[in-house]
């Protein structure tokens, strides 16, 4: 039981780990939403995040013979990236944070790290289910 939980739990721990960086990312980027020359920083990983898992750009998983599917999972094999530009530029409108463009990636952030923590809920809800009613 602990090989087929284990990829699992530090799957889901290092994209909930992802998504609170980005939290934190964009709550910084709000926080200096007046502070002159202050440019947006954003955390992407989800390329990154595929590319672990063995999928493809749409997402799909890749397949190196028609019989096999890759089912291995290293969570230190990716990792998030700031991206920042690091060219001094002014364009007005470019530079200063967009409230409502932060706004909508934290809300889109914040909905997708909740549907994580209850799917990991509906699982330790699971596993409780089978270790009580495994008994009887």
């Amino acid at each position: 039981m602990k090989s087929m939980f284990r990829p699992h739990i530090h799957l889901t721990a290092k994209v909930l780990d992802m998504r609170l960086e980005r939290q934190n990312v964009v709550a910084g980027n709000l926080a200096n939403i007046k502070t002159p020359g202050y440019k947006a920083r954003r955390l992407e990983f989800e390329e990154d995040l595929q590319a672990a898992l063995g999928l493809d750009a749409r997402g799909r998983m890749a397949r190196t013979d028609p019989k096999h599917l890759p089912a291995v999972f290293d969570p230190n094999a990716f990792s998030a990236d700031f991206i920042k530009s690091l060219r001094p530029r002014v364009v007005q409108g470019e530079d200063a944070v967009d409230l409502d463009k932060e706004m909508s990636l934290m809300a889109k952030n914040t909905l997708l790290y909740n549907t994580l923590v209850t799917t990991l809920h509906k699982n330790f809800e699971g596993l409780k289910t089978i270790i009580s009613e495994g008994g009887r």
